[in-house]
Formats: C-alpha cells, structure tokens, sequence
C-alpha cells in the first residue's frame, strides 16, 4: 500500500470528525428525501401518527428540537473533553488516539448534529402564519413528525452515551482495548508458528562500510511502516544491499540516516526507495506491536508512581502484557535478512526480537515496582509461566529476569518474612494462593 495513503487512512481512522461529517451529510439527504414526499402529500388529510398542527406548532416543535440537539451536543463535546483530560491524567497521553477513534462517542455527536441540521432544514419548509386558512400555507407533517422520532432516539443516545464513557475509562475496558489491538498486530506481524529446533534470527550487517547512506527526505518524525516487499525488489533491481537504519517506532530526526547501502548504487532508485517507509509525528499499532506493550508499560508505571499507588491498576497491566508475551513466545519471528533467489543478501531491516519484548515488559515494571509484594508475586508467575510454555532458546532472558527479580526482592525486604512472601509466585499478585 502506498505509504501517503497508509497515513491518510491512518489520520482518518483517528479523527474525531469523520462520523459527525456523515451524520450531517445524510441529515442533509434525509431532509431533502423527506421533503419531497411532504410536497405530494395532501395538506388536510394526514395519517393518524402525522403532525396535525399548523405552520406555527410546527415551527415551535422544530425549533425546539433544533434548540435542544445542541445542547445535547454541547453536553457529548464537554464530557468527551473530560474524560480525554481524565484518561490523559490517570493512564498515559499515548492511549487518547483510542478514545479519538471510538465510533460509538462519534455516532452520539453525530447524530445530535444530524438532528440539529434536520431540524434546521426542514424548518424552511413551512410556510404559511394561520392555522389551515391560507391557502399558501405549507405544513411539513412527515418532516416534523420524523423530527420527533429523532429526537426521541437522541434522548436514548444519551442515555447509552452516558454508559458507554462511564464505562470506557474503567482501567479493565482501557486495557483489554490496548490488549486486543496489539494481540491482531501480533498475529499479523507474527503469523507463524516456531519449532524447538529454531534459533531467533540476529541481525547481521556487512562488514565493509556503506557506499551510500541515504538521508531522510521527510520532515522528522516516528517511522511507523515499511514495505519490506517494494523495498526488496528495489534492492533486487539494483542489485545492491539495503539495511533501514532506524527500527519501527525509532525517531528519524530531518536528514538523519535513513538507509545504508552497499554496492554499485548508481543504478538505486532512490525516490522510491524512500516512499516505501512511512514517517509520522507518533507511533502507531498498525506494524508496531511494541507501542501496545509500550502503551501498557506507561500505564503501570503511572499506576505505580507515588502520586496514584495503585498497584492493583499495574497487576492487571502484567495481565494483558502476559498474555501477549506467551502468545508470542511460540511464534516464529520473521528474519530481518531478506536473500533473493540466487542466495545474495538484499534487505535488512531490524525488528525487535524476543529478548527486546521481556525487556520492554518487564524491567520498567520491576523497577518502579519494588518494595510492592503484589508486583513481585505477579511478575515471578509471569516469568515461570512463559519458562514452562517457551521454547529451550527463547529460556535465556527470562532467567536473566528471574534473577534480577530475585535481587530486587532482597534490596527492597529486609524481613525474611516478607521477602518469601514476595518471592511466591501469585497469579493475583497478593491473594488467598
């Protein structure tokens, strides 16, 4: 996929205006629509569930509810900006791009302003100041009595609205949204399974130093995509070798290196070796499945911080984060070297490998964790459990952290008592087990 196209799908996604835009464009043809079944319909003679009134109770039933649907909207924008200011405060500013891409808090601003332009549209098409006794009188009875039934459903979407924000910042709704996210990036990224047999694959640069570095043409940012298949094939039609320097979620400063490579590069194209990445002011999960670790990780740390001392918030973080590490643990990491037909080294492109995942969703935790006998419980039954489920060369780094747990404990429990307490593996991090 074109990378322009990723960003722009990408900054739609997220944008707070999108479904709004479309409630008020279909406000706009339904308005229309409706209107012109309102002009062939007899003017004295309704169905029994039409407007009755004349122009005059029609303008003030429409205005009237023109009127409210704006507060209403007043209402959705101002407690959407709280809670956006709360989850901000309380988790991280890094999980605010899924409150601003919840279609459910959208669809309510959206239809209160569909509403609202409904109202406001068929209010032009009354005509007339007596009540059935001028002849040029027009009375929209379909148009007012659909406005009511709007209304109505609005006064239901507020009730829903209200539930759906109270239940949105739940810490257990926030993490499991963040869980989900990262879990169908894994599965995309990592879609293999792993025998015992296999080794990670490391990234091995040439020796010799680069003939061309190339620099970063965009302004600076995160690189949050690659296609690794474009960029194969230029490499391939260039018969060169191209490492990308910065690793998914690194920043790129502006003119920063971009690409090594190494051989005769008078044949590289290199415009197009530079579209086929794609740099954005944050990261994001679409190929970046460590950003929902590191998403989860923020949390916690918020949680563990002096200021909020909830670590039962950080025990349910280990949750989502064990999970994925044990999803993660028997799946095959693509490799970083990318050969063509005939054997020669084309691509290189660094990922993270198995290692840099425990890292990333242990050590931060267990640092400002310490002294906290749920942290330490629940992080040893993290770590025993993925020594049960891992493959034999995946054992490594997660014995390196069984040990560094077991030092933080002594540091931080001077008390033999409490000190076994915390060295006991607890699924719960402090419970009845």
């Amino acid at each position: 996929m074109n990378q322009r196209l990723a960003r722009l799908t990408e900054r739609i996604g997220t944008s707070y205006w999108l479904v709004p835009s479309l409630c008020v464009a279909g406000a706009i043809g339904l308005s229309q629509g409706v209107g012109a079944v309102d002009a062939r319909l007899p003017q004295h003679e309704h169905a029994w569930y039409l407007f009755r009134g004349g122009p005059e109770g029609a303008r003030s039933v429409l205005s009237a509810v023109a009127s409210s649907m704006m507060t209403f909207a007043g209402l959705v924008f101002s407690v959407t900006i709280l809670v956006l200011q709360q989850a901000s405060n309380q988790f991280s500013p890094r999980i605010l791009r899924n409150f601003l891409r919840d279609r459910r808090s959208q669809f309510s601003l959206g239809i209160f302003m569909g509403t609202f332009v409904y109202a406001l549209l068929s209010l032009r098409s009354v005509r007339g100041t007596a009540e059935g006794l001028d002849i040029e009188s027009h009375v929209p009875s379909l148009s007012v009595w659909l406005a009511v039934v709007l209304a109505l459903l609005c006064v239901g979407t507020f009730i829903y609205f209200i539930h759906h924000v109270a239940q949105s910042i739940r810490a257990v709704v926030i993490l499991s949204r963040i869980h989900d996210e990262t879990r169908l990036t894994l599965e995309r990224m990592y879609p293999e399974g792993v025998g015992e047999d296999m080794e990670d694959p490391r990234t091995t640069w040439p020796e010799e130093p680069a003939s061309l570095i190339v620099p970063s043409p965009a302004a600076s940012g995160v690189l949050v995509s690659v296609d690794e298949d474009r960029l194969l094939a230029c490499a391939k039609q260039a018969r060169v070798t191209v490492a990308l320097v910065p690793m998914m979620g690194d920043f790129v400063p502006q003119g920063g290196p971009l690409f090594e490579v190494w051989g005769e590069a008078s044949a590289l194209d290199v415009k197009a070796l530079t579209e086929r990445v794609g740099i954005d002011r944050e990261r994001t999960l679409r190929q970046d499945a460590a950003f929902g670790f590191r998403q989860l990780v923020d949390i916690a740390e918020r949680a563990l911080s002096p200021g909020i001392n909830d670590p039962t918030t950080a025990v349910q973080v280990i949750d989502q984060l064990h999970d994925l590490l044990r999803c993660m643990s028997r799946r095959r990491f693509p490799t970083p070297l990318r050969k063509d037909e005939d054997g020669a080294l084309r691509l290189i492109c660094p990922r993270p490998d198995w290692d840099a995942y425990v890292r990333l969703a242990v050590d931060e935790i267990r640092e400002y964790g310490e002294g906290s006998i749920q942290i330490a419980g629940r992080l040893r039954f993290l770590l025993e459990d993925l020594l049960r489920v891992a493959p034999a060369f995946r054992r490594g780094e997660l014995v390196r952290q069984l040990s560094l747990l077991e030092a933080s404990v002594e540091r931080a429990f001077e008390d033999g008592r409490e000190a076994m307490r915390a060295e006991h593996a607890n699924p719960q991090g402090h419970g009845p087990h």
